[in-house]
């Protein structure tokens, strides 16, 4: 099977390429392990414990994939507020949407959700869907990639695209070099119901053994059920896994310092090993890592997804003037183009969410303070505060046109 454009990854990245080249004329196949079928969606069940915070940037990116409007019907949070404080002193700053004149700051949206949308726009496109794909071999072929599926069949593309996310069997198989390295810390996400309303708002609390987020969730018109994210060590993080459901909301309402109230429900528990990874290079000839394939991040502020929806956006952007102008679209210097624009956004990123990580974990009592001293000063100035506002929307900076408003 032959086709112009491979792409390995039926996720959120990998399903938004595909429909962002729909219109393209390549011939695009988008393989993947799962079964690529769309469960019917209850608004009265239970979350799904992962999520993402979406910026404005990326529902452009969806709205303009013609996904949004699936995942509306289906189950959007918006929230307009933000509050991070230092849970070790007395420092803490707030953000809100109306300091730029927006409704939100962003929404946040089982993964689920967006798969599904996503789903239901490829079903309806002509876009070829190979689904229960496991990709066991990759050999260049002559100026293609020759790749063999678990099952025995057998692939060709001049171009390849990984977006089989962060243990990418395409990374591997390619032998692209990656720079990793272990954060020490575990993430515990589920979903919890607490006694006072969330007000619409992110909250975000630095504990002495990592980051503690609950965010909004919205059940119907019920604004009590939030997503937290965890972050402890791996004995710590063992220890909460281990208690029974009462305990764990105890121990979770007494770690964010009774902000909602009392926690009363906690829906089952994931715990997630947090490893930041990053690709020394996103091209090869005729290949592009994409999203989490070329870049993982703590999830400190729920930046992954929509690195990746950039890389969806940037990428696509640049093949499709490539094609306008007959480029060959898997040359390293087409692809190159890509690399470029995305890999300093998403290393200033990495570093910014590395930095704030580091910082809230130093101990010592000068940093401490500084830290304190700092977030308090910031919190003081409205414009340097907007500033920031805008680049999480994806307000400012060199947006690519699918993501622009």
């Amino acid at each position: 099977m032959q086709a112009d454009l491979i792409i390995v990854g039926a996720g959120m990245v990998g399903s938004a390429l595909a429909l962002a080249l729909e219109h393209s004329g390549l011939d695009i196949l988008l393989l993947d392990g799962g079964p690529l079928s769309v469960k019917a969606f209850d608004r009265q069940a239970a979350f799904e414990p992962r999520v993402s915070a979406l910026s404005a940037a990326s529902q452009r990116i969806l709205e303009r994939l013609g996904a949004w409007q699936g995942m509306a019907t289906r189950r959007v949070s918006p929230y307009g507020e933000m509050q991070v404080w230092d849970g070790s002193g007395t420092g803490s700053i707030h953000f809100s949407a109306a300091s730029v004149h927006a409704e939100v700051l962003g929404h946040i949206v089982e993964n689920r959700v967006v798969q599904d949308a996503l789903l239901d726009r490829l079903h309806d496109s002509g876009i070829g869907l190979l689904p229960n794909a496991r990709l066991e071999q990759l050999r260049r072929s002559g100026d293609d990639w020759l790749l063999t599926l678990a099952d025995g069949r057998q692939l060709r593309t001049p171009l390849l695209i990984a977006a089989d996310g962060a243990n990418s069997a395409v990374r591997r198989l390619a032998g692209c070099t990656t720079r990793e390295w272990d954060y020490l810390h575990h993430a515990i996400v589920t979903s919890v119901r607490c006694e006072h309303p969330h007000q619409r708002t992110a909250w975000q609390r630095f504990t002495d053994d990592g980051p503690l987020a609950f965010l909004p969730l919205m059940q119907g018109e019920d604004e009590h059920w939030c997503s937290i994210v965890w972050s402890a060590t791996p004995d710590e993080a063992g220890r909460l896994m281990g208690l029974d459901e009462a305990a764990f909301c105890r121990e979770l309402g007494k770690a964010f310092e009774w902000r909602l109230g009392e926690v009363w429900h906690a829906d089952p528990r994931l715990c997630i090993p947090l490893r930041q990874r990053h690709a020394k290079r996103y091209v090869e000839p005729g290949l592009a890592l994409i999203g989490d394939a070329a870049h993982t991040i703590h999830p400190l502020a729920g930046q992954g997804v929509n690195l990746g929806f950039l890389d969806v956006a940037v990428l696509a952007e640049v093949l499709l003037h490539a094609l306008e102008r007959g480029e060959r679209l898997a040359d390293t210097r087409v692809l190159s183009r890509f690399e470029r624009r995305r890999m300093p956004h998403n290393l200033a990123m990495m570093a910014a969410m590395e930095g704030f990580e580091r910082l809230f974990q130093a101990d010592p009592l000068p940093v401490r303070w500084a830290r304190n001293a700092g977030l308090n000063w910031v919190d003081g100035l409205p414009e340097a505060k907007a500033l920031f506002v805008r680049q999480a929307l994806g307000l400012s900076g060199d947006l690519p046109e699918l993501a622009r408003a």
